[in-house]
């Protein structure tokens, strides 16, 4: 008897959390027809947006559970409620959700009551007849078992009634989908303004600068050219070294918005032109993204070179290692890149913009980054591109 008795317990357990929700369906009811009125009679329209997302919580305590208890989770699918007191309002009236919610909640009113009412019934029964009939006849007991069959009614019951339709979870998942690319648009828009600064400032601080230094020295060697031919010499061989930084310059801008070498070499080859200027020992490994023909637009690898430059150059100035790995894979539809090194760790997304940005770059294109870097490390960044090969 004891492992019926015990599943019966367990059993008992999950019906007294369900009559639990059954109560607090009795005390819903007030708030729901309170909301209703107020509804109706506009002034307390309000409240409905609010009494919703209650009701949410209310049902999505009861999926957790069910979840739990079948160890298949039950999915959701709302409408969000953003915006104005009238979007809201009219979001929530116009969410199948909503109501589906409160189907459950008027039917748990009622199954809830009846199989918490007749698991005490079942326990008394059960004790009596299943003592008899296991231990004195040696049977299977037949009455305690029941128990556990009301804890799996009330999570199936739960289940049909709490699961989104398919229609549901595509259009919820559709408002999910507009949500993300809507933030990943204003990352977008904010990584672009910022390299946009990062050009002008680059310009102005060293291509202008040097040209303007140029055009000065032309136009003292202009004017000591009659009266002084040696002092007119030296200006312009100064000039001259004005031209060729303004170049290294501008070369330094050009390099910063779509690298040469990228279209030169490909994404395989920028890499390791990466790795061996990094000032680390960097191994670079390839799977399969240099296969013939296989290369990947010209974003995807924009993208996957600054991120390895970022990555790179924060593991030599900040991660104090010596040793450093990137590892570039074609994995079906995507181009995924890991880069880890042998540093301090720690890193921080918020201690400066360069994770920042490549984090913005990435979402852009609807990719994902993971970074982990534990104190006393090893820091590794991974990044997935969606791609077509």
């Amino acid at each position: 008897m004891e492992r019926p008795i015990r599943e019966a317990a367990q059993a008992t357990r999950r019906l007294g959390i369900s009559a639990g929700f059954t109560v607090v369906s009795y005390f819903f009811m007030p708030v729901l027809a309170f909301t209703a009125v107020g509804s109706v009679i506009v002034i307390g329209a309000g409240t409905l947006p609010e009494t919703t997302l209650l009701l949410r919580r209310v049902a999505g305590a009861k999926r957790k559970l069910v979840g739990e208890w079948t160890g298949t989770p039950v999915p959701e699918a709302y409408t969000p409620l953003e915006g104005t007191l009238v979007e809201r309002v009219r979001a929530a009236l116009g969410d199948p959700g909503t109501y589906r919610d409160l189907r459950w909640l008027g039917a748990h009113y009622v199954y809830g009551l009846l199989l918490a009412c007749a698991t005490p019934a079942l326990w008394v029964v059960g004790l009596i007849v299943d003592f008899v009939w296991h231990g004195m006849a040696g049977r299977r007991p037949v009455v305690l078992p029941l128990i556990g069959r009301l804890a799996e009614l009330d999570a199936d019951w739960s289940r049909t009634l709490l699961e989104p339709s398919p229609e549901a979870r595509d259009n919820a998942r559709l408002a999910e989908r507009v949500a993300e690319l809507t933030v990943t648009r204003e990352g977008a828009v904010a990584a672009h303004g910022a390299e946009l600064r990062r050009i002008e400032r680059d310009l102005h601080d060293g291509a202008q600068a040097h040209l303007v230094a140029l055009s000065m020295r032309v136009g003292l060697a202009k004017r000591a050219y009659e009266r002084d031919p040696d002092l007119a010499r030296r200006l312009l061989a100064e000039a001259q070294d004005q031209a060729e930084e303004a170049l290294t310059e501008l070369r330094h801008v050009v390099r910063g918005i779509h690298p040469p070498i990228l279209t030169d070499r490909g994404l395989l080859g920028a890499v390791r032109a990466l790795a061996a200027g990094s000032g680390l020992a960097v191994e670079v490994t390839d799977d399969g993204v240099e296969a013939a023909g296989a290369r990947a637009s010209a974003g995807i690898e924009a993208a996957g070179y600054f991120v390895v430059a970022e990555a790179l150059t924060n593991a030599a100035k900040h991660g104090g290692g010596e040793h450093a790995g990137v590892e570039l894979r074609r994995a079906g539809r995507a181009l995924q890149i890991t880069v880890r090194d042998d540093g301090r760790g720690g890193a921080d997304e918020s201690g400066g913009s360069g994770l920042l940005g490549m984090r913005r770059r990435v979402a852009a294109l609807d990719g994902t980054v993971r970074l982990t870097s534990p104190v006393g490390g090893p820091t590794v960044i991974d990044v997935e591109l969606p791609c077509a090969w």
